[in-house]
Parts: C-alpha cells; sequence; structure tokens
C-alpha cells in the first residue's frame, strides 16, 4: 500500500510539473537550442527530485560520465535511465523509437534535442536515417546514446546486441563506454515502483577499430554486469 501511494503521489507531482517545464522547452526550441538544453536538463532534475523524495528511488552513478563524442551503448531495463540520458549527459543524442517521437508535444522537443529515430523494423532507410543523424552528432562532439539490446529486458536478460550497434561502430569509428545498470530490480514494469537504489555502472572505454564479434562480445558483458548471476 504505501508503494502505491508513493507510486499514485509521484505520477501526479511529476506529470503536472512537467506540462510547464515541457511547454516551455517547445516554446524555445525553435528560437534557442541553448534554451532548449537548459530546459531539457530541468526536466531531468525535476524527474529526478521527485522520484528520489517521493519514491524513495536513488541514483548512484560508478565510472566517469562521458561528454563529447562517443559510442554510450547501454543497458535498458526500464524508463527510468531514458530520462536519466539527459540528467547525465550535457548534450547527449539518444537513439530512440521514431514512434515515440510522435508523442505531442513532448516528440515535437524531444526532435528538436538532436533526438535519432530509429524503426522498430530496423529497415535499410530506417538504419541509414539513423546513421546521418549520429554522424551529425558525431561532428558536434556529442555523446550518441544508444540502448544496445533495442528495447527494454526484463533483469536477469541477456539477449543478443541489435544490428544498430554495430553499424554506429563501424560508421562512426567512435571509442565505445559501456553502462550496466539495474534499474529493473526497483523501477518495475507497471504503475507501482520500489523504494530502493539504482546502480548505473559505466565501464571502461573500449576502442574502435575492433572487428564486429569482438566488440559485441565486450560490450555485451560490459553492459549485463550487473544482471544476477
Amino acid at each position: 500500500m504505501i508503494a502505491f501511494l508513493r507510486s499514485l503521489v509521484f505520477t501526479v507531482v511529476f506529470y503536472l510539473g512537467s506540462v510547464p517545464i515541457v511547454s516551455v522547452a517547445a516554446l524555445t526550441a525553435p528560437v534557442s537550442r541553448p534554451a532548449l538544453r537548459y530546459m531539457s536538463k530541468y526536466w531531468s532534475r525535476w524527474f529526478v527530485w521527485t522520484s528520489t523524495h517521493l519514491l524513495g528511488v536513488r541514483l548512484r552513478v560508478e565510472g566517469t560520465v562521458p561528454q563529447h563524442a562517443v559510442i554510450v551503448a547501454a543497458k535498458h531495463q526500464a524508463a527510468y535511465e531514458t530520462i536519466l540520458t539527459l540528467y547525465l549527459f550535457d548534450d547527449p543524442a539518444v537513439v530512440m523509437k521514431a514512434e515515440l517521437l510522435n508523442i505531442p508535444i513532448w516528440g515535437y522537443v524531444a526532435r528538436k534535442q538532436g533526438t535519432i529515430p530509429i524503426d522498430r523494423d530496423a529497415s535499410t532507410a530506417a538504419m541509414r536515417t539513423m546513421m546521418r543523424a549520429a554522424q551529425v552528432a558525431k561532428t558536434n562532439d556529442r555523446p550518441v546514446v544508444i540502448f544496445a539490446e533495442g528495447t527494454r529486458v526484463p533483469v536477469g536478460e541477456a539477449p543478443e546486441l541489435k544490428p544498430g550497434f554495430a553499424g554506429l561502430y563501424r560508421l562512426l569509428k567512435l571509442p565505445v563506454v559501456p553502462v550496466a545498470l539495474d534499474s529493473g530490480l526497483v523501477w518495475r514494469k507497471g504503475f507501482v515502483k520500489q523504494a530502493g537504489t539504482i546502480t548505473m555502472r559505466f565501464g571502461e572505454t573500449i576502442p574502435p577499430g575492433l572487428d564486429r564479434a569482438e566488440i559485441e562480445a565486450r560490450v555485451h558483458a560490459a553492459i549485463n554486469a550487473l544482471n544476477p548471476s
């Protein structure tokens, strides 16, 4: 019952507070990118504040968060880490499902933020769009964040990486920073969230130029480091 009440209060407060923040971000987006970045960061801080103080969900970050052009290959267990990308990185280019960009107002802001869209079917055209946007992000010295397994994965599961990661690695010729996390233990699918600590572990940088089998094996092992054995 306590977890339910916490979740209810969080949902009401976070989403009501998000309306004016996202609206202001949408208004500033066509005019000033620095202002858009500021509002996006402000929204992510609002999310962290409400999740910490209303849900009792705390964040522990291990390792160094890169702020320049690298590929950040992360585990994905919950919606929590998608918003955390705006909190942890100064100016991330996040690879995101294209359908999310159709959400009114929020989707517009995400596009202006420089989100990299990818379709679920990973068609050739979709891959080309993703690669072009990623190349622009590299040119602008932005970290490219990709959830390498493609979608949210239940705790304890470790599916193969999606081909989009290998494509980015081959095209961009950038180092890779793998990110392991355990958000699924706390931020469970469904309405009710549990109090606890979520760890995000930024691993050692992996150099560019490795063959596909080696880079996928190293990233797969690193992002699953916090998975229950």
